[in-house]
């Protein structure tokens, strides 16, 4: 009954959420379940809004020193007119430099310095104000700089953020609006500040949700422009581009990189007897069980018909024949003859290989997989050197 449950609610969620898979969805909530297409657009993204938001609050936060000089008195207001210039500068040099960051943890910096300098800019302020004894007008202006704290979170909801990040950037925000009633520094009574927290609260929530909402759209239509609709699997142009990053990250990091080539012996029959109908099942269920043997880091391509090429980042040759051989005992699906499914296999391996490229991986791999099905199919190659007929264990002599 349990497991009814859970799948049924599973479910309703894919179907809420743009049908996204199990992974995509937690990646609603984590963001390390991301991969390297979707989180290159993500910070593509948030760096652009970080800059324009910068950029627009540079302009807007000095524009209001003309009011602090109506309604304050000399010496306070220039005290208030240094505080908005410095924040203005700040966010002048951020909408500057921001926008040329190619990761995340870049991307999440910049988005907390965007937050700190409204963050900063209240606190000293109202350090500012809790000295001065106001009425009229500027009792008014006053009071408006303790919503402050709701601009900033409302802000949240411009940026595609997982409920992790959205929670995090959130409580500084309220961290500090519970010091300045702990402290008692803008006069409020206390049950205004309770009210005023519930109200930061439930603002921080709907922000959250929209970020989600907004990243949830975002993984909607890279799924669509990147991946193959029949097996999930990224696209050739998607794939060479993310061969080319992996290649790069390999080099700079002088780390191992693999490259699985992948073909399924025998798949044209099952298109001329069966149809296309059934070579489309076919394809789906071995690119499903290619999937369900690889980890989270590693990247899947239909190359083309029915070719996958498999990238293996920070993992040496011995892993990757491993992770093929598991694959292959646990099979690659049902022909519709009732045969099982199998594949030629070719692995290539940076820097083992001495490719200067990604280009020249990709053919070392291919040809290895040609040589597999010369030499009878179902078979992996692992280097010139190395046979693996099927059914028998990888052994190498180290």
């Amino acid at each position: 009954m349990g497991q009814t449950a859970k799948r049924y609610l599973r479910m309703m969620l894919e179907r809420t959420l743009n049908n996204l898979s199990a992974d995509e969805w937690h990646g609603l909530f984590l963001p390390g379940r991301h991969g390297s297409v979707l989180t290159s657009h993500r910070v593509a993204v948030i760096t652009s809004r970080v800059r324009a938001v910068a950029a627009l609050f540079a302009i807007l936060t000095p524009a209001w020193i003309v009011i602090d000089i109506a309604v304050f008195h000399w010496p306070f207001w220039p005290q208030l007119a240094l505080l908005r210039l410095a924040a203005s500068i700040a966010f002048g040099i951020l909408a500057y430099t921001s926008g040329s960051c190619t990761s995340i943890d870049r991307a999440h910096r910049e988005l907390a310095f965007l937050l700190g300098i409204p963050i900063l800019f209240f606190i000293a302020s109202h350090f500012l104000l809790s000295t001065q004894m106001l009425q009229g007008a500027a009792e008014t202006v006053a009071t408006g700089y303790a919503f402050l704290p709701f601009v900033i979170v409302a802000g949240l909801s411009v940026f595609p953020l997982t409920a992790v990040e959205g929670l995090v950037c959130a409580l500084p925000v309220l961290a500090v609006e519970v010091g300045v009633a702990a402290f008692q520094l803008d006069g409020l009574p206390w049950s205004t500040h309770l009210g005023m927290a519930w109200l930061l609260l439930l603002i921080a929530v709907v922000a959250s949700l929209a970020g989600m909402s907004q990243l949830d759209f975002m993984m909607a239509l890279v799924r669509q422009a990147t991946r193959d609709t029949l097996t999930n699997c990224f696209t050739r142009t998607t794939g060479e581009g993310l061969l080319e990053i992996q290649f790069k990250i390999a080099q700079r990091k002088n780390a191992p990189l693999v490259l699985v080539f992948a073909d399924l012996d025998n798949f044209k029959v099952i298109n001329d007897v069966h149809g296309h109908d059934a070579g489309d099942r076919a394809l789906a269920q071995a690119s499903k069980a290619l999937r369900r043997a690889l980890r989270v880091s590693d990247i899947q391509v239909r190359w083309g018909g029915e070719e996958f090429v498999v990238m293996m980042p920070d993992t040496d040759r011995h892993t990757a024949i491993a992770v093929i051989e598991r694959l292959r005992a646990a099979g690659l699906g049902m022909r519709p003859d009732g045969q099982p499914m199998t594949a030629s296999f070719g692995i290539a391996e940076y820097p083992g290989d001495n490719a200067k490229n990604w280009r020249e991986l990709v053919e070392i791999a291919d040809r290895r997989m040609y040589a597999a099905k010369e030499l009878g199919k179902n078979r992996l190659i692992g280097d010139s050197q190395e046979f693996y007929p099927p059914g028998i264990a990888v052994q190498r002599a180290d």
